[in-house]
């Protein structure tokens, strides 16, 4: 567990949960998703103090469900976010529980290239009071230990600026103004790994359209084509239900009153900013989905219609080479035949006169069929 106060003068990390609201700013407190289910009744506490309520019990449920997809709930004093977050690098969860004496599970590996193991995804669940930000997260959470590290460096960096007398927003070291503001910045970090993700999938399926295009090769990765389609159906469906949950957190702000300060009126327009870059970001990731969707299946329809083009050329030019030799194959047969009398077949010249004429055929056929493009060498 991580607690940070954070305020205008700076942020500074504690090892305890505090008993009382800070005067200035705000709290942010991060926790796994185990160490909120063993802490629970401390955090709630916690909670009741800083912020006047605690969580309800489906709201809890909520937090703890390691499956749920991306939503929106709000109450009178709080609201609560769940958003899905791209796994570590290897994408592979956490071993299944196994039964007493028996080993773990060993986990399922997917297969098919690296990228689409960072398919899997873990949900983390944003608590968001006046002035208390409560997360939880998987254990070892790269975007809270990552946005942990930045939100400190912000903070010194403030404070170089504030001892330089210079204004912290010309400074471009700016501290998150609200525990709203807080959860945004982070949810905007989780897409920031999804725009990424984006790119090494674009560059996976640029090379197996190249495969499936190229016609001296042959195309035999069909098992990892068909993962990466199905993890494009999951990427799809893990977005909607992010752009959904934003959309709906969005209009909840549009919704509140507007302050009558005018620090706060601005801050509240920074906030509906924020919201509509990070709900513009989810919606690009969203297009470069569905574009990368279509383009695999038209990489897959072009691919066997190339298959019969090949197939149909192979076939015209057997069918070209039949016909040329067909004419001489009845000649044969017709000298071949058991006749005492025959024309030509007691003649010392008649080989020579049967050759000449099948040669002439044959080059007569070949070269109409060549005029006809019947044996014309397509461009590959």
């Amino acid at each position: 567990m991580r607690i940070f106060s954070i305020s205008p003068s700076g942020v500074t990390e504690s090892a305890t949960l505090p008993t009382q609201a800070p005067d200035q700013g705000y709290v942010w407190i991060a926790c796994a998703r185990t160490e909120f289910e063993t802490l629970r009744e401390e955090v709630q506490a916690t909670l009741q103090a800083l912020a006047g309520a605690a969580l309800v019990d489906l709201h809890i449920s909520d937090l703890l469900n390691k499956q749920l997809p991306s939503r929106f709930d709000y109450t009178s004093m709080y609201d609560l976010l769940v958003f899905r977050r791209l796994s570590s690098g290897d994408g592979e969860p956490a071993p299944a529980p196994a039964p007493t004496g028996e080993p773990p599970l060993a986990p399922r590996r997917r297969g098919g290239p690296p990228v689409l193991r960072r398919i899997d995804t873990s949900p983390i669940g944003f608590a968001v009071f006046d002035q208390v930000l409560l997360t939880v997260h998987p254990p070892d959470c790269a975007a809270r230990d990552a946005y942990a590290t930045r939100l400190l460096a912000a903070a010194s960096a403030s404070a170089e600026t504030r001892a330089a007398n210079v204004d912290p927003r010309l400074g471009g070291a700016r501290l998150p103004a609200s525990p709203s503001d807080l959860m945004l910045r982070i949810v905007n970090q989780i897409v920031d790994g999804y725009l990424a993700l984006r790119r090494d999938l674009s560059s996976q399926l640029d090379h197996w359209q190249a495969e499936l295009l190229d016609p001296r090769t042959r195309f035999s990765n069909w098992s990892a084509l068909l993962e990466a389609r199905m993890a494009l159906h999951q990427l799809d469906d893990i977005c909607e239900d992010q752009r959904t949950a934003v959309l709906d957190w969005t209009e909840a702000v549009k919704g509140w009153p507007v302050p009558d300060n005018a620090d706060a009126r601005h801050e509240h327009e920074l906030l509906m900013v924020r919201s509509r870059d990070v709900l513009e970001h989810i919606e690009r990731v969203v297009r470069h989905v569905t574009r990368l969707e279509h383009n695999a299946e038209t990489a897959v329809q072009m691919h066997f219609s190339a298959q019969g083009n090949r197939t149909n050329n192979i076939m015209r030019t057997l069918t070209a080479l039949t016909a040329i030799f067909l004419p001489l194959n009845l000649i044969t047969g017709f000298f071949g035949m058991n006749f005492e009398t025959f024309p030509f077949i007691h003649s010392s010249n008649g080989l020579w006169w049967t050759l000449g004429a099948m040669v002439c055929i044959a080059a007569t056929m070949g070269l109409l069929f060549w005029r006809k493009r019947y044996l014309a060498r397509t461009g590959r």
